[in-house]
């Protein structure tokens, strides 16, 4: 049975406070070795690579303000990225989406030195409907784990980078 391509529509708008007060914040922090300037240059440079390292994304490309992403299964997100602090810190927010119910999707990758390798820390910050907030939730040991093979993988890549 074919999927049926559901229609971008617009997010809410929130901005960086959201990472504090969003009814679903999932918070997620792994050691790797790669260096910060790597890890950084990696989220927020070479946006193109990304489907290579994290499965879930299956397409990302720069745009003038952010970013257009497109994960396993269907769902886009059109971003505009909020925080460029290079090597420690990158925000973008969803502006639009086409999965249902997603109401608002801030995120925030947090990269801090660690001897020669990095602290990477990945904030989730969303808002929807109730069941999409508890399922959210009920998701979370799952989402812990596509951070963590992503972050592996994405070591694993930078090894030998510095």
């Amino acid at each position: 049975m074919a999927r049926r391509s559901r229609s971008p529509r617009p997010l809410r708008r929130v901005e960086l406070d959201f990472l504090d007060t969003a009814p679903v914040r999932l918070v997620f922090t792994l050691g790797i070795i790669a260096p910060p300037e790597a890890v950084y240059r990696a989220l927020a440079v070479d946006t193109e690579s990304t489907p290579e390292w994290f499965a879930a994304v299956k397409s990302a490309r720069r745009t003038e303000v952010g970013r257009d992403v497109g994960l396993a299964g269907g769902v886009r997100f059109e971003e505009t990225v909020l925080v460029d602090e290079a090597p420690k810190r990158y925000v973008y927010r969803a502006d639009t989406c086409n999965a249902p119910g997603l109401r608002a999707l801030l995120e925030e990758w947090r990269v801090e030195p660690v001897g020669p390798g990095s602290l990477v820390q990945w904030t989730f910050a969303m808002d929807g409907p109730a069941p999409l907030r508890m399922l959210m939730r009920v998701l979370r040991p799952g989402l812990g784990r596509a951070f963590r093979d992503a972050v592996l993988a994405l070591d694993r890549r930078l090894a030998g980078v510095g």
